[in-house]
Order: structure tokens, then C-alpha cells, then sequence
């Protein structure tokens, strides 16, 4: 006899998605590239990871040291990539233990023979930009702060989303219609237009995306979550809680969300995906982050400017693609392990 039927619901749905193998791995990968992303400073970075000097031990990618701390003439803070400052701190019995790659998002080869945007070559694997940085390490980057971009505006937009779905389809009546109204006159708000707008007044910086981006993306989940709220609302174990005498709020907390959240579950890899899309396409437009941070829109708007320098559009391209592409098949694996006739 199988042991199915000894399963939780939730245990049920996860063999389910891992029986989707190309879903199942698509996760482990997206996992690993992101988990590796958080670690760019140890990875990625132009200033040693460790130092032994003297004796005494430093950390100069977590700690800014003068250069008079190594033996240096100046009090400004070390420039580590100085032929001068290497002599000094790898001297005698001094070592120091460099990053993988020796460049960060914003540091500048200007050992390159090339002019830049120059070709990958054995110092930048991916070449570098018009500026003169490395494009392997702005991608690592980019891709770390989509994907925390898309995070924190999927969080909100679901916590906006239940809860004004949940409000419209428990409630129903002319609380439901008057949101409805709301609903519809703010979605024909030109989202673009206040986009502009907003960053010709603000200063451009990833939380007023995050802001103005949440308010106009909640309202697609709170379709999904008022349907199913609206469909529960009269069930048999609903009416007897409601007799029971529990509030509205006990409710909606512990009967009805738990029984709604299928939507929201499958809903959350496209969500990102299409977070990471709109961050991306306000970067390439000049709408977005700063320019000193690292994007991946900016690296698009460098290929169009520069089509020779065929590095910077493919590498950008590859990282999005691929990026979205586990998304979307990490969704369709969650609504086929979220669907109960299988």
C-alpha cells in the first residue's frame, strides 16, 4: 500500500515539484547563483580579502585603511592595486589574499592597452565597459541587485494584495464595488509617465522604485486572492466559525488565507521575473538606479551605444535570459505541484 495517503498536504505538493525535473533543478540553480551573488564583495573585488602586515592582520574589503598604515606617505585610504603599496605589504614575511577576480562593480582597469570599451582578454574575462570597468563583475552585481530588487517589490506587492483582496472578496457588497471603482480608475494611471515625472523631482534610488513600483503591482495578485476569498466566504466551516463567534479578522487569518494561498504561491516566480524586467527596462531608459550603480539595463544602453562592442549586449543578454528563464520554468513547476487533480 502506497504511503501517500500518510502525506500532508504541503509534503504532497513538494513531490510533486520535484517530480518536475526541470523545474526542480532550475530552482537548485537559481539557489546557487543567487546565494553565490551575496558573497560578490569576497568574489569580486579590487581590495584584498586579507592582509598580514607586520605581524597584525587587516581586512581592507570590510575596513578602509590609510595607506600610512602599511608604510605608505599618504593619509588617504590604500590604493592596493599601486605597484608602490604592493612592495610595501608583501614585503619580508607580509602576504595578502586577494579576490578571485581582482575587480569590483566600479573599479577601473587602467592597465588595459586597449581603449574601451576594450575586448575580453585575460585580465577582464567579459572585457570592460566605456569606463573602463569590469563588465564580468558589474554583471555578478547587476544580477544580485535585480534579484533583491524583485524580492522586496514581490513582498510588498503581495502583502498589498492579499490584504486588499482579502478586504474586497470577505466583505463583498458595496465595500467590493467601491474598491473595484478604486482599482480601475488607479490602474489607468499612466505608470511610465509618473515614472518620469517622479524622477525629474526625487533623486533616483532603488527604494523610490520600490515604492512607486508597489503601488501599481499589487493589483494583479488581488484579483486571484479576492476570487478565492469570495468563493470561501460561504463555505460550511467559514458559516461555523462565524457562529463559533471568531472575528472577521481570526477568520480571514486562519481559515480563509491558508485556503487561498495557492494563487499567491504560483503567482511569485512570475511576479519577480517581471520585477527584474522592470527594473531592468527603467535602467536601460535612464529612469532607474544612479549611474554608478551596477545594472543590467545600464549594460544594455551601453550595448546600443557601442555595437561593436558585441561583449556588452551578449553577456547582459545571456545573464537576463537565463535568469528569467529559471523563473518562469521554477513557476510552472510550482502550479503543477500547487494543482490537486494531479
Amino acid at each position: 500500500m502506497s504511503n501517500d495517503r500518510y502525506l500532508s498536504p504541503g509534503q504532497r505538493s513538494w513531490l510533486r515539484f520535484k517530480a518536475n525535473r526541470r523545474g526542480y533543478v532550475s530552482l537548485w540553480i537559481f539557489g546557487f547563483l543567487f546565494i553565490a551573488s551575496l558573497f560578490a564583495e569576497v568574489l569580486f573585488n579590487d581590495k584584498p580579502l586579507l592582509v598580514r602586515y607586520q605581524g597584525e592582520y587587516y581586512v581592507p574589503f570590510l575596513v578602509a585603511y590609510p595607506e600610512t598604515t602599511f608604510g605608505g606617505d599618504f593619509e588617504t585610504e590604500t590604493d592596493y592595486s599601486d605597484e608602490y603599496v604592493r612592495e610595501l605589504i608583501t614585503w619580508g614575511d607580509n602576504w595578502v589574499i586577494d579576490a578571485v577576480i581582482p575587480f569590483s562593480y566600479n573599479s577601473i582597469n587602467f592597465a588595459t592597452d586597449e581603449p574601451n570599451p576594450a575586448a575580453p582578454s585575460s585580465q577582464n574575462l567579459l572585457g570592460t565597459d566605456d569606463r573602463g570597468r569590469d563588465v564580468f563583475s558589474r554583471l555578478v552585481y547587476g544580477f544580485r541587485l535585480s534579484v533583491l530588487f524583485a524580492f522586496a517589490l514581490t513582498a510588498l506587492g503581495v502583502v498589498l494584495g492579499i490584504t486588499m483582496g482579502a478586504v474586497q472578496g470577505y466583505f463583498s457588497g458595496k465595500i467590493d464595488l467601491f474598491m473595484q471603482r478604486i482599482i480601475e480608475v488607479w490602474s489607468s494611471m499612466p505608470e511610465l509617465y509618473l515614472l518620469i515625472i517622479f524622477a525629474s523631482i526625487f533623486q533616483p534610488s532603488v527604494w523610490l522604485l520600490i515604492i512607486l513600483l508597489s503601488m501599481f503591482g499589487w493589483m494583479g495578485l488581488s484579483d486571484y486572492v479576492r476570487a478565492e476569498f469570495l468563493r470561501g466566504r460561504n463555505m460550511d466551516y467559514v458559516r461555523s466559525a462565524r457562529a463559533m463567534g471568531l472575528s472577521n479578522m481570526a477568520i480571514m487569518r486562519r481559515h480563509l488565507l491558508p485556503n487561498s494561498m495557492i494563487p499567491v504561491v504560483t503567482f511569485l516566480p512570475f511576479r519577480i521575473s517581471g520585477s527584474i524586467l522592470a527594473l531592468t527596462s527603467l535602467d536601460f531608459l535612464g529612469l532607474g538606479v544612479p549611474p554608478t550603480t551596477p545594472s543590467l539595463g545600464e549594460l544594455l544602453s551601453q550595448g546600443k551605444e557601442n555595437i561593436e562592442a558585441w561583449w556588452l549586449s551578449l553577456g547582459t543578454f545571456a545573464v537576463l535570459v537565463g535568469t528569467l528563464m529559471l523563473l518562469i520554468f521554477i513557476g510552472e513547476a510550482l502550479r503543477e505541484a500547487m494543482d490537486t487533480r494531479k
